[in-house]
């Protein structure tokens, strides 16, 4: 019992370490160029959660410094059996970058309406008889990922990687922008200039379903506009009341992420306007400017990624290691905990 006792404190003790240096990370967050580039980073990381990105950036960060790797910024991160399962070996000495892991039970019940009617299956056991059984979150550990370049064995596959000319927009990207904006009600609109939508590069009418784009921009800077109202689409409807109250950070999480959509085609993210994160991370009344940060970054990674998922034009990695099977390597444990893709991971994790 005191063995476990031990055990547990020592966790506890490790979660509240990552928790400080989390926060601290996310506090540093103060110009719209460190908002810019937290977002391009979690674009190329976007398979994990935006606060297991920051802590793999900053950890990164001090590896570097420390010389323990020789690039300043990570290539791919992953866990130590999911390197092994791509034939490479964590090298010796190299510490890996903790991360906030979901640790989940299984639950039944017949009486899915009533929350106080779920009960907790032990390991092994399957739901009785006509109970609905779901995976719940029950907690955080912490787990731990390496960067490619502090292993060693089979080299790892290449990624075709997008390339752009000055003002070019990603090949099928804006028809596919498009199509995510029709399939959801709306109706495109390419208007001739600025002045015919009250002086703005795009505008999104909720009422009457419309999208609108202006054309005469360069192909690269209608698409991001597009994406930039695709965002409004998915986040900001007349049924989303944060949205009416805190418009600056509605505006904040649109242009987010169209940058993080053009992050991950490789389009250059100096040119997207955000405001400093001082202004906008402070008007939330009872909550602090971290937990807003925080907030605003998980909903616009998960916009983002839903974006990104149903794209075939080529894009940069997600953070995996090409070749990565993830849900390979999950059957074969028998507790479905750690290493899970982000987008699955619950948000109860934001704030941590």
């Amino acid at each position: 019992m005191r063995q476990q006792t031990q055990s547990h404190e020592a966790r506890e003790a490790k979660l509240n370490a990552l928790h400080d240096q989390l926060t601290t990370s996310v506090a540093a967050l103060t110009t719209s160029d460190d908002w810019r580039q937290a977002m391009e980073f979690a674009a190329r990381f976007r398979s994990r959660s935006f606060n297991n990105t920051m802590l793999i950036y900053i950890q990164h960060a001090i590896a570097h410094a420390e010389g323990r790797v020789p690039e300043p910024m990570p290539t791919y991160a992953a866990g130590f059996k999911q390197w092994q399962s791509l034939g490479r070996q964590v090298l010796k000495g190299q510490s890996g970058y903790a991360i906030l892991a979901p640790v989940t039970g299984r639950f039944a019940t017949k009486t899915p309406q009533n929350s106080e009617s779920w009960r907790r299956l032990s390991r092994g056991e399957k739901p009785q008889r006509g109970e609905v059984a779901r995976t719940r979150l029950i907690g955080l550990r912490p787990a731990h990922v390496w960067d490619m370049s502090q292993t060693e064995g089979e080299p790892v596959p290449e990624r075709p990687m997008p390339v752009l000319l000055q003002g070019q927009a990603p090949e099928g990207l804006w028809d596919g922008l498009a199509a995510q904006a029709q399939v959801r009600g709306f109706t495109l609109k390419r208007v001739p200039n600025a002045a015919a939508i009250g002086g703005a590069n795009g505008i999104t009418d909720y009422l009457a379903r419309e999208v609108s784009v202006r054309t005469d921009m360069d192909p690269s800077a209608q698409t991001k506009t597009l994406c930039h109202e695709l965002g409004h689409v998915l986040l900001h409807g007349p049924d989303n009341a944060d949205a009416a109250i805190h418009r600056g950070i509605a505006e904040v999480e649109a242009e987010s992420v169209a940058l993080m959509v053009g992050a991950a085609h490789g389009l250059a993210t100096d040119d997207y306007t955000i405001p400093y994160v001082t202004s906008w991370a402070s008007s939330v009344p009872g909550k602090t400017p971290v937990e807003v940060v925080q907030a605003t970054a998980e909903r616009v990674r998960r916009t983002a990624v839903t974006i990104l998922d149903q794209l075939d034009s080529t894009q940069v990695g997600t953070g995996d290691p090409p070749g990565l099977d993830r849900a390979a390597l999950a059957a074969k444990r028998e507790t479905p905990v750690a290493e899970l893709r982000s987008r699955d991971e619950p948000v109860a994790v934001v704030g941590l």
